[in-house]
């Protein structure tokens, strides 16, 4: 899912957590903590039911006080009760009694199965300006080749809502984990925001395999640069990200190479989106509306000291589209990285080359019928790369830019044969939880017959983290 940084590292999009056994370990102590308390809590009110009944003893024979209450594990950032301390009424004990375990409950959510349950995600304020290439839209993925006048606006669209659970145990050492992303960005603006369903992944992980099913990511594109400004879908798409999220299932085998590096390997059936073809509305009726797509990644990783990280990861992608009774392939290379040098930088990216790519994310154009009749792929290369750099520990700036370049001889009039984007932001976190950003963009899109058209971005962002 997400490259690393601020926000990726808030979110956690659809990675499973590296050490399940300590999360699960964590809970198992906190749910043994809240028996022990009922448990105190019971025998504390017997004792204050048994001195209300009782008749007070003479001074005299008045036995000495009791010692005083032990401490007991309290939930976080709450302050234990000493040892040495002397005893309180019972009454006052009763009371702190009852609302520890409140505490506790309230800051543990269980499902219907009594699976633990966390609440994730952000809301994401953004103020925005576009140029006169917008096309009407908040954040265009491609300059219109319709002049507008230059407008702005504000939203709460890309605001994302997350759940991530944690299941059974099973065979073998495994568990069970899940998560489901929501945000408001479906229907229009105004009063038509809708919920819509983003990232969903569940996932059997043991040592050394995991089988997820998810609505994510193709398996070949698994990064993404990091910006608050476009959320809603992935920064860069139809400029070299293959980013589009569908129905999947994969398989992941991890391999020790020593202690410092390893291999992932990972194989995948990928539900593809025919739409992306963009086959006029004619041949429809003909167009197998979705297929399977094969698809594997490899990915070799390896630490040099403490900070120091590279991963290389190539990968493939195969399917084919069924229209108009003939079969048109779609078959990717890609290749994409991760260098960390030193702390404070990391260069992340992707690059591909192949045909008929609009079906996992690529430019709607994968497909074209000419005037014979035969349907023919569109070849198409592309890629994008980010630079990270960690300034300060509040501050990062990234640079990041791809396109993607598609033949003209595959396509018709009107079509595009390049669709390029840059951009740099500033994220700065104000607090634990709220991060701020400011970025600047431009995206300039070649339509054959009517050349280049740009379209300028800029955005002021809020995000609060939860």
């Amino acid at each position: 899912m997400l490259a690393s940084g601020p926000l990726t590292g808030a979110l956690a999009w659809a990675q499973p957590s590296p050490d399940l056994k300590e999360v699960l370990a964590r809970l198992d102590r906190l749910e043994n903590q809240n028996r022990e308390l009922m448990d105190e809590l019971r025998a504390l009110r017997q004792q204050l039911g048994a001195a209300e009944l009782s008749p007070a003893p003479a001074a005299a024979t008045a036995p000495a006080p009791p010692p005083a209450v032990e401490a007991v594990a309290t939930p976080p950032n709450q302050p234990a009760v000493p040892t040495s301390a002397p005893a309180a009424p019972l009454e006052e004990r009763v009371e702190v009694q009852e609302q520890r375990i409140a505490q506790m409950e309230q800051s543990k959510v269980s499902s219907e199965h009594r699976l633990p349950v966390t609440l994730t995600g952000m809301a994401l304020f953004n103020a925005f300006m576009n140029g006169r290439g917008s096309g009407g839209q908040d954040n265009p993925t491609t300059a219109s080749a319709t002049v507008r006048q230059q407008d702005g606006g504000a939203t709460l669209r890309q605001s994302v809502l997350g759940l991530k659970f944690d299941g059974p145990d099973l065979e073998g050492g495994g568990k069970l984990t899940g998560s489901v992303y929501m945000d408001f960005f479906g229907g229009g603006t105004g009063l038509n925001q809708t919920v819509r369903l983003r990232i969903a992944t569940l996932d059997a992980t043991w040592k050394s395999t995991t089988l997820t099913f998810a609505f994510d990511k193709p398996v070949i594109a698994p990064r993404e640069p990091d910006s608050l400004a476009q959320v809603g879908v992935s920064p860069l798409t139809a400029a070299g990200n293959l980013w589009l999220w569908q129905p999947q299932a994969r398989i992941e085998q991890r391999f020790s190479l020593g202690s410092q590096a390893g291999l992932r390997a990972q194989f995948g059936v990928y539900q593809t989106s025919e739409t992306g073809t963009g086959l006029a509305t004619e041949y429809s009726s003909t167009l197998a509306r979705s297929r399977p797509g094969y698809e594997g990644r490899f990915e070799l990783w390896a630490n040099s000291g403490e900070t120091r990280r590279i991963e290389i990861a190539p990968g493939f992608h195969l399917s084919d589209t069924h229209v108009l009774g003939q079969t048109v392939p779609s078959h990717i290379f890609s290749i994409d990285w991760l260098i960390r040098p030193a702390a404070r930088i990391d260069l992340i990216g992707t690059f591909f080359q192949g045909e008929n790519v609009g079906v996992i994310g690529g430019l709607r154009q994968g497909v074209t019928v000419f005037s014979d009749g035969v349907a023919r792929p569109v070849q198409a290369a592309g890629g994008w790369t980010q630079l990270k750099l960690r300034i300060a520990p509040r501050l990062t700036m990234n640079l990041y830019g791809g396109q993607e370049s598609d033949r003209a001889s595959d396509l018709q009039a009107g079509g595009i044969s390049r669709n390029l984007a840059y951009a740099g932001n500033l994220m700065y976190r104000l607090g634990t939880n709220i991060l701020t950003g400011f970025e600047a963009s431009q995206v300039r899109t070649t339509y054959l017959g009517s050349g280049t058209h740009i379209n300028q971005h800029y955005d002021l962002a809020i995000a609060y983290l939860f």
